[in-house]
């Protein structure tokens, strides 16, 4: 499976305001919807409620995208958020907001520079273990032609 790069770019910058608003408020229960829209991406990207969205808004308005990109590093990098927002969520709703406010940031900080700059650090730890374990895979590849 490919993806269109614009789509995850523009569901980070919705879930960096997400994750500003669980900072803002301590919302444990926020942070639970966040967590289980990382679960959803993680396992069937297709299915993201951001990444719908995005598909039917933004994406008929725009050109078609000169590059794609494969889903696994993108489904890793999620289900990384989805752990971090489980932590964060357990935090809050057990009392230790600093625990949930910690694991927020860093969930905010991948978001962010995923939306604002294109960085998705969680498909770049992907993309390292697999060149690490001899398997690289093409982070992009060129769009077909339809």
């Amino acid at each position: 499976m490919l993806l269109d790069p614009r789509g995850p770019r523009f569901a980070a910058a919705i879930t960096s305001v997400v994750l500003v608003l669980i900072m803002i408020f301590s919302a444990g229960w926020l942070a639970l919807a966040q967590a289980a829209v990382f679960a959803v991406a993680a396992v069937a990207p297709r299915y993201s409620p951001y990444g719908l969205v995005y598909r039917t808004v933004l994406a008929p308005r725009l050109p078609r995208p000169t590059e794609l990109e494969p889903a696994a590093p993108f489904r890793f990098a999620q289900s990384v958020g989805l752990v971090f927002m489980l932590v964060a969520a357990v935090g809050y709703l057990m009392g230790a907001p600093l625990l949930g406010l910690v694991f927020t940031a860093f969930a905010l900080l991948a978001a962010f520079l995923n939306a604002a700059f294109g960085l998705c650090l969680g498909c770049e730890v992907y993309l390292a273990w697999r060149r690490l374990s001899r398997r690289p895979l093409a982070s992009r590849v060129p769009a077909p032609e339809n």
